[in-house]
């Protein structure tokens, strides 16, 4: 007696179409980058339009202040959570249902009638949001290899580049001409393409049979949270200040805890293991000096423009655009710099040439030349963060086990944005409101660039490595582990 198959579901019919024409992973590609552009693209803009948001709400605009750390700070938080769930329970069901409640949240922005309203829905957005950049980064690195993951990230990048660009060009008419709430509704309705692109065309990855390490999650919370708001906050409230060394030593407390934790977890958040593999090593550091590097300058270059050279910040957008379009621009260069070469080229390439842009900078700003400050100094800090962005995304996901895909995504993430507030943290530091401190805080960069070259030299060289696995005490075994054992892949002999 036979019974009848269960029908194919929609996902699974439009999945086979596409296995059987090869363009599945093309497929996936297309749908994870027009997530990631919408969620990204009012990024800038936003920014720019807190001025309006607070002249609507008639309050000052420091009140807003957290409209943009807040999200920051707790998505920067929610990343390993969201990166491991997906581990355990499938990216896809994370990617469709993060973005689709940030779909709701974002719509539900537009409606807010007090400041507290507008910063409760922008956060929750970005934090649900957050939660499809990991799974993403997994679900695209799941289907590509070798060369074609490294493209894969080539496109990834500059779609993250791009974005904000776009939505500074399109958004700020928007926001000019018919008020902010359209910003939100604007992406809302953008936001609804992916959801349901992806609804049916991902395939679901494997559900792994572990418990969630809450005991982790709480304690590495306890270290990242006080750590990044100490960083973020530096700034304003002084980089010697009570409040800010009080949050740097709690976070130094709360992750050697975590590290504590991990090592007698029996399934980890995050597995120490990772950190055996000279790879993510070298990833995560270039990650975060480069990161450290780039957005510092990009913060200092703003002031720069204003404060020694004249001009107004509307004036200065078309300028301050050219870095992230060129990082736009090369984005695709680095990812064939990487599959072709290797990663630790393009990264090596990358990182030199942010270096070169930030020596620009520190050159034009002392002879007040703008020239140089744009044409080397904005000129090679964009090509250069391009070239290096594909290439250390694609080291780390190739060091890892694909079932920590989303771990790997997130650790990247997160190692990106404490780098970030720490290069803008101490350039604003060494810069203090003088003109003439903008010449040794681009120096600065400069060496921070040039370590970021350093980082990268461990990486290996050439493409397509194979796996080779870890064990749960970040010890490489010769023989294969049991499948239950496998975590990462372990470093080179010798190293």
């Amino acid at each position: 007696m036979t019974t009848d198959a269960a029908p194919l579901t929609l996902t699974e019919r439009v999945a086979a179409r596409l296995d059987a024409s090869g363009r599945y992973p093309r497929a996936v590609l297309i749908v994870a980058i027009s997530g990631l552009f919408a969620t990204t693209f009012p990024v800038t803009v936003l920014t720019l339009a807190i001025p309006t948001i607070a002249e609507d709400f008639g309050v000052s605009q420091a009140s807003l202040a957290w409209l943009v750390t807040l999200p920051i700070l707790t998505s920067a938080l929610a990343l390993p959570v969201l990166g491991k769930l997906g581990d355990l329970h499938g990216h896809r069901r994370m990617f469709v249902g993060g973005f689709a409640l940030a779909t709701v949240a974002t719509a539900l922005s537009a409606t807010a009638t007090h400041p507290a309203l507008l910063i409760a829905w922008r956060t929750l957005a970005i934090v649900a949001g957050s939660s499809t950049m990991p799974s993403s980064l997994a679900l695209i690195n799941s289907v590509h290899r070798g060369p074609e993951r490294a493209r894969a990230m080539g496109w990834w990048a500059m779609t993250s580049a791009g974005a904000p660009v776009v939505g500074l060009t399109l958004g700020a008419p928007v926001i000019d001409a018919l008020g902010w709430q359209m910003l939100f509704v604007m992406q809302a309705v953008l936001m609804v393409v992916p959801v349901v692109a992806s609804w049916i065309v991902l395939r679901e990855t494997p559900r792994r049979e572990a418990s969630f390490d809450l005991p982790g999650a709480v304690v590495l919370a306890a270290g990242v949270g006080p750590l990044l708001l100490g960083v973020d906050q530096a700034p304003e409230w002084g980089v010697t200040s009570p409040a800010v060394l009080g949050c740097v030593a709690a976070g130094v407390v709360g992750l050697v805890a975590f590290t504590v934790v991990e090592r007698r977890a029996p399934a980890p958040l995050v597995p120490l293991a990772f950190f055996a593999h000279r790879d993510v090593r070298s990833s995560l550091t270039s990650g975060f000096l480069s990161g450290a590097a780039y957005m510092g300058g990009f913060f200092l270059a703003s002031l720069l423009l204003v404060e020694q050279f004249g001009y107004t910040l509307t004036s200065s957008v078309p300028i301050l655009a050219i870095r992230p379009a060129l990082f736009a621009l090369f984005s695709p260069v680095g990812g064939r710099v990487a599959g072709a070469a290797g990663s630790r080229t393009a990264v090596i390439a990358g990182c030199a040439s942010l270096g070169l842009g930030m020596v620009g900078l520190a050159v034009g700003s002392a002879t007040d030349s703008l020239p140089v400050v744009v044409g080397v100094g904005f000129v090679f800090q964009g090509v250069g963060y391009g070239l290096l962005r594909p290439g250390l995304t694609t080291a780390l996901s190739d060091a890892v086990d694909d079932r920590d895909l989303g771990m790997a995504g997130a650790a990247e993430r997160l190692t990106g944005q404490l780098g970030v507030a720490f290069g803008i943290t101490v350039m604003a530091t060494v810069y203090g409101g003088r003109v003439d401190g903008f010449p040794p805080a681009f120096w600065i960069a400069a060496v921070v660039a040039g370590l970021a070259v350093l980082a990268a030299l461990p990486m290996r060289p050439g493409i397509g490595h194979g796996p080779v696995h870890v064990s749960r005490d970040g010890q490489g075994d010769e023989a294969p582990a049991d499948e239950g054992e496998v975590l990462a892949r372990t470093p080179d002999e010798g190293i």
